[in-house]
C-alpha cells in the first residue's frame, strides 16, 4: 500500500484548514457584490472586507486606516517600496540586506536605476549592522528594506538594532514580514511592513502592508489606482482574517511543536555525511529548516522525495520558474546546491518527520551513487 504524500513545503504556501475553508464560502456566498457600489449587496461585500482589515491589522499591530490590501505579496512589495521612495524625494539609494527575496530587490534596483546596496549578512543570516548602520549614514539613502525572518533558512533578524540603525539616520525602514506573520509574535520595530496570507494558510493572491501612521508614503502609481488595482477578491479577504486567527489562537502550542520537530530534522541532518544544515539553531522561525548536501543535484533530490510522495523545497525559495542555486545560501557561505527546504504547517506529524528522516540517507546515497560521486 503506497503511503500517503505528505507536503513539508510551507515556506510561502500552507494548506487551508476546513475552518478557512469554509469562511471563503462563506465569504463567496455574502461577498460577491463589488464592494465599492452602494446599493446593500455592495454594502455587505464592504462590511467583510472591513471586518477582515480590521482583524488582520490588530494582529499586525498597525491601524485599519493605515493597513492596506493588494492582490499579491509581490505587489504589495512594489507598491510599498515605490509609495516611501516616492515620498522622500532628492534621496536615490535603497540599502538592503543580502538575503531580501527577489521581489524585494527586483523593484528597488527598478525605482532607483540600480542604485542598491545590499549589506552582508554572517554565516547565520544575521545582517551585519556595523555595515548597516555606515550604509544609512550616507544621506542619499532613501529607505532601508530588511526582512523579518529569512524566508529560505529560517534566521530572524535582530530588528530592535536595525530599528537603532534607521532611526539614528532617519531613514524609514520597510520590512518584510511575509515569512513570520502566524508563526511567532509580530515584529514590533518597523516603518512599513509587508505580510503574506498564504504563508499562514490563508489564501494565495493576497498580500497585507502595514504602516505607521509616522510614515510618509506617497502613491507612486497612475490616478484612480489604489493598493489593489481593479480591486479585491472579497472571499480571499475574509478567509485571510479567519485563517491569521486560527494561527494566533493556535500558536503557543503549533509554535512549540514545529519547533520541536525543526529540532529533530535539525540534530539528525548534522550527523548524515556531507551535509551542512543552514541557519541560526535558535533565533529562527519555528517551522522552516535547510540543509545542502554536497555531491547531489538539487532537481533530482526533489523529483525523487516527489515520487516518494514527499514534497519539499529546494533551489532558490523566491525563484519560482527555475531551481538555481539560492542567493540566500551563497551570501551567508552555504553549500548552494542539493538542498533540501522543509516548511512545516500545523498538520505536520512526528511520523511524518519521522519517515522523512528514515528516507534521506537512501535517498542521498542512491543519488550520490547515481552521479558517480565519491563516497563520503
Amino acid at each position: 500500500m503506497q503511503a500517503a504524500r505528505m507536503f513539508l513545503d510551507a515556506s510561502g504556501s500552507s494548506p487551508m484548514t476546513n475552518r478557512t475553508l469554509e469562511a471563503f464560502h462563506s465569504g463567496l456566498a455574502d461577498g460577491w457584490a463589488d464592494p465599492s457600489r452602494l446599493h446593500t449587496e455592495s454594502r455587505r461585500a464592504r462590511q467583510l472586507v472591513d471586518a477582515s482589515r480590521e482583524a488582520l491589522a490588530e494582529a499586525l499591530g498597525s491601524r485599519p486606516e493605515h493597513t492596506f490590501l493588494s492582490q499579491s505579496p509581490h505587489l504589495a512589495i512594489e507598491r510599498v517600496l515605490a509609495g516611501v521612495f516616492t515620498a522622500r524625494r532628492g534621496r536615490d539609494r535603497i540599502v538592503a540586506s543580502a538575503v531580501e527575496r527577489d521581489a524585494t530587490l527586483h523593484a528597488a534596483h527598478h525605482l532607483t536605476g540600480g542604485r542598491v546596496t545590499t549589506v552582508p549578512v554572517d554565516r547565520l543570516g544575521h545582517v551585519d549592522l556595523d555595515a548597516l548602520s555606515h550604509e544609512l549614514g550616507v544621506p542619499d539613502v532613501a529607505l532601508a528594506a530588511v526582512q523579518h525572518a529569512n524566508h529560505e533558512i529560517g534566521t530572524v533578524q535582530r530588528l530592535d538594532a536595525v530599528m537603532e540603525a534607521a532611526s539614528a539616520a532617519k531613514v524609514p525602514l520597510v520590512v518584510d514580514a511575509t515569512a513570520s506573520i502566524g508563526h511567532g509574535p509580530a515584529p514590533e520595530h518597523w516603518d512599513a511592513m509587508v505580510a503574506n496570507p498564504a504563508d499562514w494558510g490563508g489564501p494565495a493572491g493576497l498580500g497585507v502592508v502595514a504602516m505607521r501612521p509616522r510614515t510618509r508614503w506617497l502613491p507612486a502609481w497612475p490616478e484612480g489606482d489604489d493598493w489593489a488595482p481593479g480591486g479585491l477578491l472579497v472571499p480571499a479577504v475574509l478567509a485571510a482574517a479567519v485563517a491569521l486567527q486560527e494561527r494566533l489562537e493556535q500558536r503557543d502550542a503549533t509554535q512549540g511543536r514545529l519547533r520541536g520537530l525543526v529540532d529533530r530534522v535539525r540534530a539528525t541532518a548534522a550527523t548524515w555525511p556531507g551535509v551542512d544544515v543552514v541557519g541560526d539553531p535558535d533565533e529562527r522561525l519555528p517551522h522552516v529548516v535547510t540543509f545542502s548536501c554536497l555531491y547531489v543535484d538539487g532537481e533530482a533530490l526533489l523529483s525523487r522525495l516527489d515520487r516518494e510522495g514527499i514534497a519539499v523545497g529546494s533551489g532558490s525559495a523566491c525563484t519560482t520558474s527555475t531551481l538555481e542555486p539560492s542567493r540566500v545560501l551563497a551570501a551567508v557561505g552555504a553549500l548552494s546546491h542539493g538542498n533540501v527546504r522543509l516548511g512545516l504547517h500545523p498538520g505536520v506529524t512526528d511520523a511524518d518527520v519521522s519517515r522523512l528522516l528514515a528516507l534521506m540517507p537512501r535517498v542521498l546515497a542512491d543519488l550520490r551513487a547515481e552521479a558517480g560521486a565519491p563516497e563520503l
